[in-house]
This record gives C-alpha cells, sequence and structure tokens, in this order.
C-alpha cells in the first residue's frame, strides 16, 4: 500500500488528486492537505471583481467532494517538509498546521510516499508598501478579493452617476510581477461596464505594466495569425485598449501605494506617481513558504528550493545570459531536484528563468514579468505528475512515462471583455509551445499556425462553457476525465 500526499488545492493540486484517486482506488491512500475548505475556478474572479457572478458562482465545498473520490482530506497549512525523516521517524513527512475550526492549530506529521508540492503562490502583497486589499488597492486573485473588489468599484460607479469623475489603475503591482492576462482581463471588464452605463465621459482608465511592450504577457510576447495577418501581440493588446478607451504606463515597476497615489520607477530609472480613485494590482508571487529539513533536522531549504520558495525540479537552473536560454532548459516531470518521491506542480515549481528578455533601470531596479504557470499549464502538470506517480506506484519504477514540457505544450487563453450572450466580447489567443522555441521556429519562436488571436461574441461564449465545464470536471461528477486540462 503507497501513500500519496498533495499539498494544495488549486487547480494543479486539485487535478492530481483527481487522477490519483480514480487510478489508485482503496489499495491505495490518497491525501490532500489546503488550508482551503473551498475550491475557486479563479479565471473567473474576474466576474466576480465586476458584479457578473457571486462568489458561490466560482466556487464549492471540498470535502463533500473529496470524500466521494475518497481522499483523505486535511484542511491545514503544509509547514514544512522532511523527505529523510527525522530521528524519531524514517520515512519521509510533512508537519502541518490545521486551520480547520476542529483542530484549529494543531500540529500533525503526515507520512508519505509519495509528495506533490502544489501549493501555489504566495500573493507577496507585502512586496510592495501600502498594495492589496488591507491598505490602498484591490485584488481579483481569490474570489474574497474579488468580491471587496466589486465593493469599491461600485463605490466608484456611483461617483459617476452623480457626476463626479473617477480615474482607474490597473495592472501590476510590483516590478516582476506576473498574471498580466488577468489584469488585463479585468480593465477590460472594467470598461465595458462604464461603456454600458454611458459614463465614459467621466472615466480616466490607466494600465500600468512593467512590460517592455504591451502583449508580453510574461511570455516574450508572441507572434499571431490574425485576420489572414501575422501580427505581433504588441499591436493585439494596444489597439484593444485603444478601442476601449484606455491608456498606457508601460515599463513600470510600481514600489509604493499610498491613498489615490501609486509610485513607480520606469526603465529610464525616473521614479513617477499616477494618481487614482480606484485601483487593482497584481501583486508579486513567491513561494508559499515552506522549510526543508534532512534527518538530523538541519535546514535545507536552499538545497530544495529556489531564492523565491518555489521547489527547483528537472530544469536547468545554470545562470547563464538571455540570449543562451533555450527550450530545453524547461522541466519535464516536475520532480525534484534532490528527492526521486518528490515533485512540484503548476506554479509551486521554479523555472528555469523568464521568458521575457530582463530589463533593469539604471538604478538596478529589474523591470519585467516573471513567466506565467496559470490555469491551463497547471492543470497538464498536475495530471502527468499524478500519471507517473501512478504508474510508479503499480509497477515499483520511477520512469516517468509522461512528460510536458511547457517548451512543447500549447495553451490556449481567453480575455473576457463585457458580459452577456449578446453583449459579452473575449479576445481569445492562442500559443504553440508557451516557452518560445527559436530553435525549432527560428522566424516567429512558435507554430505560427498554432499561434492566433481573434475578438468577437463567439470567444466570451466559450470562457462562459468554459466555467461551467471546469466546475463541472472539478466536482468530479460523471465522466469528468474525459473534459481534457
Amino acid at each position: 500500500m503507497a501513500k500519496v500526499v498533495v499539498l494544495g488545492a488549486g487547480i494543479s493540486g486539485h487535478t492530481a488528486v483527481s487522477y490519483l484517486s480514480r487510478h489508485l482506488k482503496k489499495d491505495h491512500e490518497v491525501v490532500m492537505v489546503s488550508p482551503n475548505s473551498n475550491y475557486q475556478w479563479v479565471p473567473s474572479n474576474i466576474w466576480v471583481g465586476v458584479g457578473l457572478m457571486t462568489p458561490d458562482q466560482v466556487k464549492f465545498k471540498l470535502a463533500p467532494v473529496y470524500k466521494k473520490m475518497g481522499v483523505n482530506y486535511k484542511q491545514a497549512l503544509a509547514v514544512s517538509i522532511h523527505p529523510e525523516g527525522d530521528t524519531e521517524q524514517k520515512q519521509g513527512f510533512v508537519t502541518i498546521k490545521y486551520v480547520s475550526e476542529d483542530k484549529k492549530d494543531t500540529i500533525e506529521k503526515v507520512s508519505y510516499d509519495y509528495l506533490i508540492n502544489a501549493t501555489g503562490p504566495k500573493l507577496n502583497f507585502e512586496g510592495t508598501e501600502g498594495l492589496g486589499p488591507k491598505y490602498f488597492t484591490e485584488s481579483v486573485c481569490t474570489y474574497d478579493h474579488a468580491s471587496h473588489a466589486w465593493t469599491k468599484l461600485q463605490s466608484a460607479l456611483e461617483k459617476m452617476e452623480n457626476g463626479e469623475k473617477q480615474t482607474f489603475l490597473i495592472g501590476t503591482g510590483h516590478p516582476l510581477a506576473t498574471c498580466q492576462g488577468a489584469a488585463f482581463e479585468y480593465v477590460l471588464n472594467i470598461a465595458f461596464e462604464i461603456k454600458k452605463r454611458k459614463l465614459l465621459h467621466l472615466a480616466e482608465m490607466i494600465w500600468i505594466t512593467n512590460e517592455y511592450e504591451l502583449g508580453d504577457f510574461g511570455m516574450g510576447g508572441a507572434y499571431i495569425k490574425r485576420n489572414g495577418y501575422v501580427t505581433p501581440t504588441k499591436i493585439f493588446a494596444e489597439s484593444i485598449l485603444k478601442e476601449y478607451g484606455i491608456r498606457w504606463i508601460k515599463r513600470a515597476g510600481v514600489q509604493k501605494i499610498e491613498k489615490g497615489v501609486a509610485h513607480y520607477e520606469n526603465l529610464e530609472g525616473e521614479h513617477k506617481t499616477v494618481n487614482f480613485d480606484f485601483a487593482m494590482l497584481i501583486p508579486g508571487f513567491s513561494g508559499a513558504g515552506m522549510k526543508a529539513f534532512n534527518k538530523n533536522n538541519e535546514d535545507i531549504s536552499a538545497e530544495v528550493f529556489a531564492a523565491n520558495g518555489m521547489m527547483k525540479v528537472d530544469a536547468d537552473y545554470t545562470p547563464k545570459p538571455y540570449e543562451e536560454w533555450k527550450a530545453e532548459d524547461w522541466p519535464l516531470t516536475y520532480q525534484s531536484v534532490k528527492y526521486d518521491n518528490v515533485y512540484a506542480a503548476g506554479i509551486a515549481f521554479a523555472p528555469p528563468h523568464g521568458m521575457s528578455k530582463p530589463m533593469q533601470s539604471p538604478n538596478g531596479t529589474k523591470i519585467f514579468p516573471t513567466p506565467p504557470r496559470t490555469g491551463m499549464p497547471s492543470g497538464v502538470i498536475g495530471k502527468i505528475v499524478a500519471q507517473n506517480i501512478i504508474h510508479a506506484i503499480k509497477t515499483g519504477k520511477i520512469e516517468h512515462k509522461h512528460k510536458a514540457s511547457m517548451a512543447s505544450m500549447g495553451a490556449a487563453c481567453i480575455v473576457s471583455a463585457g458580459y452577456g450572450i449578446s453583449k459579452g466580447q473575449a479576445a481569445v489567443m492562442t500559443v504553440n509551445p508557451i516557452v518560445p522555441d527559436w530553435e525549432k521556429y527560428p522566424k516567429w519562436g512558435r507554430n505560427i499556425n498554432d499561434t492566433v488571436g481573434v475578438v468577437g461574441t463567439a470567444g466570451h461564449w466559450m470562457k462562459l462553457f468554459m466555467h461551467y465545464m471546469f466546475i463541472y470536471k472539478a466536482k468530479a461528477k460523471p465522466f469528468w476525465w474525459l473534459i481534457p486540462e
């Protein structure tokens, strides 16, 4: 009998647990450790943030689903990993701290034969002074944050309806932030709602980003097929913002937020400010903050995790110039560099390098996006990690029959720009591969036949359909496994 422990019930961890529980059945034990009591379909938090969906429409309780799956669910926070055990226990284990009311603050050691770290990111609001819902800006990273953002947005809309002008600042709130796509989607939805209320004459909408050029999205930008032409995503993004009346500030690293004022540095080294009435700025991401210890209780966190707190896996972390970065540097199996029975999935793994060119100001401030790993890639990675563990348990061999490099994996992104069967729109963009491969595709970096971008109502229908389809899948409804990641 084998025991598999998964840390984190986000897209990657939940996907892994779903496949593990389906294929290992009752002969083995599958354990989920997550501090969250709910699963949330993160892509739809945008709609919560503009009042078009409620939090209950994007979340559901985890306990009943895991009970149905036969998964041992512990609502707890993973504190430390002990891959070699300790002086009392030879088997590897995780130390967890319960957050559920019945066991609150209880510490427990959870042993494992295989471990999947899918904790996702820490939302590092502390990395920028004054950032986040506790201070002066909003977030749509969780359904709670998005609900709070909607409350604040409603207030701004009411002021506009009373004839008061409002400035909306949307984008990235840290010089190295990722998830530009989520912020981009949110600013378009705000613009849609303002236009629907016929209040555009009272609104100033500003997109602020750490991208060198718009449309970088942390992927180094892309060339896409659009209306029969090959267009850089820079033109694609700029044209959409212009259409919605949104001006932009690019190459900006936000460093401090005060009430109604964002302080930022640009790549020229200039320190500037921009005023706002409502702001939603994505924070920087870091690892969940777990520590790792060897059997002698010595801290080996630096060997297991990268400096950002994310787990080092089968990637090439050798420092080298941007021009020498290669697609083959990216991981295939997400196995720990130090322990064969430990894996990291989704945002929990440390990327070997960015996809966007590193840039810094004359003051030494690094200002560029870090690579995105959310959504579709997270689901795929969670699945292949689970499949390889299932194979290892059933055969007794760690062979990694399944691989999923982001340098060979395609992805689709649907950016909604409004809501409604007839009025909703969305920008649909596909890229293949996610990580550009300039050796295989020397002209475009990607397969131009699979890298496209279109805008229209059909894209909105697709996003709405995917909302219900993926929640159905996450709830482990009949034949859920037929729905692709």
